[in-house]
């Protein structure tokens, strides 16, 4: 049975657990707990570990995918998920300009620890106030369009638009 490893990135609220809950043929494990900051005015619950969920590509080929925490404060768990995947899926809030900052943080994190493929998935670009792709990619510090992920948008409840994503990000590790 080959095991292929997925990291799901970003901030708070961007879609990583609903990602994971929407494709995962297993339930999600999670270990979402109550907020109990300023972030109980965005959501009631927030991942302090990880998600994991369980995609079978092929009979002998399945995908695990390791949604990591979106606040600050758990970043640990970066260290240990990313020296186990091979490849990364950061999901951007288009709506939440301020969230991008992160975004570029867990960039920086991943490129330095690790020489992994990464996608961008933009989450939420259908709510108002969305900031277009290309500024999104600038803030990302994405300027080099030789060497830029690809950046797609991403409905994290769909399932047809993770399948998009998962079949940009799996043939590069193939």
């Amino acid at each position: 049975m080959e095991i292929l490893r997925i990291a799901i990135a970003g901030s708070v609220g961007a879609g990583k657990t609903s990602f994971i809950r929407t494709i995962s043929e297993i339930e999600a494990v999670d270990t979402d707990k109550n907020s109990t900051d300023e972030l109980a005015l965005l959501k009631s619950k927030t991942t302090v570990a990880l998600d994991f969920g369980l995609l079978t590509i092929v009979p002998n080929q399945v995908v695990h995918l390791y949604g990591t925490p979106g606040q600050p404060r758990f970043d640990f768990m970066w260290d240990i998920l990313i020296r186990q995947v091979q490849a990364c899926i950061l999901l951007v809030d288009a709506h939440r300009p301020e969230h991008v900052h992160y975004g570029t943080q867990i960039l920086d994190f991943v490129n330095q620890r690790v020489q992994i493929p990464i996608l961008i998935g933009l989450t939420h670009t259908d709510c108002p106030r969305t900031v277009e792709p290309e500024k999104i990619a600038i803030a990302l510090g994405l300027q080099n369009l030789n060497h830029q992920p690809p950046l797609i948008a991403v409905n994290p409840t769909q399932k047809a638009s993770i399948i998009e994503a998962l079949n940009l990000i799996i043939p590069k590790i193939i």
